[in-house]
């Protein structure tokens, strides 16, 4: 049992996509259930002190075998806010992808923050588990903080809607301007769609 907090993105009516170790036992083992007496995801509000959005209980976890990704289960679903798109392809090197979350501004006595902050980051390099993100908008050493685990980091374009293509997993202390390792989903796009029950195929 933990008080905690994590980021992470609506990828279908009933599921957030967060990263795994969101979900663990005091000695750090990944779990498929949520570990805490209740466990809620706050979704469609950018001010957490509002009332707008919804508070969903968490009713179940599905873990990725190989990068550190989770997939939370809604009691009910989502029905007026967008779903973040999956992306199937890796981004390329060099490529500025935008990161949003509600993590803590340092890793000094952190504590998550109440309204949502967002930046950009580039695409430093890219392993099976892992795509390597570096700071890059508004400063160099912008950069994910205790508590914006599991947040998304998503290309934008102006002909589609955002497309995920990884989540915040662990890197150095914040804000820093080495590279963060962020759990890469491009390449588990198939065992996303196929939890969340959607075709994995295009």
């Amino acid at each position: 049992r933990r008080n905690s907090a994590c980021s992470g993105a609506l990828v279908a009516p009933r599921w957030v996509i967060t990263a795994g170790h969101c979900f663990r036992t005091f000695d750090g083992v990944r779990v498929d259930y949520p570990v805490a007496d209740l466990t809620t995801a706050t979704v469609g509000r950018t001010d957490l002190t509002g009332a707008g959005g919804h508070q969903v209980t968490i009713v179940a976890v599905r873990q990725s075998r190989t990068a550190d990704v989770a997939l939370a289960k809604l009691e009910t679903p989502i029905t007026d806010v967008k779903p973040i798109r999956i992306g199937r392809h890796a981004p390329g090197i060099g490529a500025v992808v935008r990161l949003t979350g509600y993590g803590s501004t340092t890793s000094a006595s952190p504590a998550p923050v109440t309204r949502l902050r967002t930046g950009q980051m580039t695409v430093a390099s890219l392993a099976e588990s892992v795509t390597g993100m570096r700071g890059h908008a508004p400063a160099p050493d912008t950069t994910p903080c205790p508590y914006d685990s599991g947040a998304p980091f998503f290309l934008e374009r102006r002909t589609q809607r955002p497309t995920l293509v990884a989540v915040v997993s662990n890197g150095p202390s914040c804000p820093h301007t080495a590279v963060e390792n962020a759990a890469r989903t491009d390449n588990i796009a198939g065992w996303i769609l196929t939890t969340i029950g959607r075709r994995s195929h295009p």
